[in-house]
């Protein structure tokens, strides 16, 4: 097997660093001091399991990795659009590309038999450039239980969570979603093949798409807002419109607020991959986490004020930002 991770931050040195353990061909495209850092002393993974350093191949040049059978993608879900260029020296006729992203899928209703089968949402691929960039034929879906960050370049420290589920769009379960998840469990991830990987998007977006944008209006670590009656009152109410509009379009999350919110009080003191970027200057993720359910809240008639008035103020935090790029 030949994997290339597009995308190797984080998360993605996480995942091609445990691929590389359990002897898969790994090839990390990342850049500037986290390039050079891999490329000098490998990928350090610090863990509570075990730490360990991993040598893959690492570069910043697609063409010189060429076609691979799996490409996993590191990527921010608002970088996908443009990833074409890098994508493409990695396909051959059968590559398949497990994007790792939180909240609603550019494939989410590709395979999906109902009212909506084929439904695109603009507001995650705008006009169709991200399917032009990542083919439907292609896509696995991914949805990450893990929280890395990079330490330092080239030092990746796993704070917790190591389940990696992934599933086909239609709910097959394909030999390439199996030999992944092999190597990847063989590597100390856990990696179930999921029928009913959509599940899994909306029991992990009901979590993203409150603590996410409020952590970024309040600076606040997800222990912080849960302890913050006003704050979680505003989750429970986020949480509660989004399990709606997930029924609207067929899927039912299967889980209880209050489960959802006492995982994400286990969580302590974290800081959200949006508060991230927002102390680091970087664009939102937001159009996938807010911009989408709200859409699909039109499509179905569902009533949803809050992510509503959340998605309308974090929007301006975003556009603000991005003017200041």
């Amino acid at each position: 097997m030949k994997v290339a991770v597009l995308g190797a931050g984080a998360i993605g040195a996480y995942v091609g660093a445990a691929l590389h353990r359990a002897g898969v061909e790994v090839h990390l495209i990342a850049r500037g001091a986290h390039l050079e850092a891999i490329r000098r002393a490998g990928v350090r993974v610090l863990t509570p399991r075990g730490d360990f350093t991993a040598h893959p191949h690492a570069t910043d040049d697609p063409a010189e990795v060429g076609p691979v059978d799996h490409v996993f993608l590191g990527l921010k879900a608002n970088s996908y659009a443009a990833a074409g260029p890098m994508i493409r020296p990695l396909l051959h006729e059968t590559t398949s590309i497990i994007a790792a992203q939180n909240g609603i899928p550019w494939w989410y209703f590709h395979g999906l038999k109902g009212p909506y089968e084929g439904y695109r949402i603009e507001s995650v691929d705008p006009g169709g450039a991200v399917t032009a960039a990542l083919p439907l034929h292609r896509a696995i879906g991914c949805v990450v239980y893990a929280a890395t960050e990079i330490e330092e370049p080239g030092v990746i420290r796993h704070l917790e969570g190591t389940r990696f589920s992934i599933g086909e769009p239609d709910g097959r379960l394909s030999e390439r979603c199996l030999a992944f998840s092999g190597a990847a469990v063989e590597g100390g991830l856990k990696c179930p093949v999921e029928r009913d990987l959509r599940r899994d998007v909306w029991i992990k977006l009901m979590g993203n798409i409150a603590f996410n944008p409020i952590s970024a209006l309040a600076r606040a670590t997800m222990a912080g807002i849960c302890r913050h009656d006003g704050a979680r009152e505003l989750v429970v109410a986020m949480m509660r419109e989004t399990v709606e509009v997930a029924r609207r379009v067929g899927c039912d999350p299967g889980i209880s607020i209050e489960r959802r919110l006492r995982g994400a009080e286990k969580a302590g003191e974290h800081k959200t991959s949006t508060l991230q970027d927002l102390e680091k200057g970087k664009p939102l993720e937001l159009d996938v986490l807010l911009a989408a359910v709200v859409e699909l809240a039109d499509l179905t008639g569902a009533e949803v004020p809050t992510l509503r008035a959340i998605h309308a103020v974090s929007d301006l935090l975003n556009a603000n930002l991005v003017r200041a790029v």
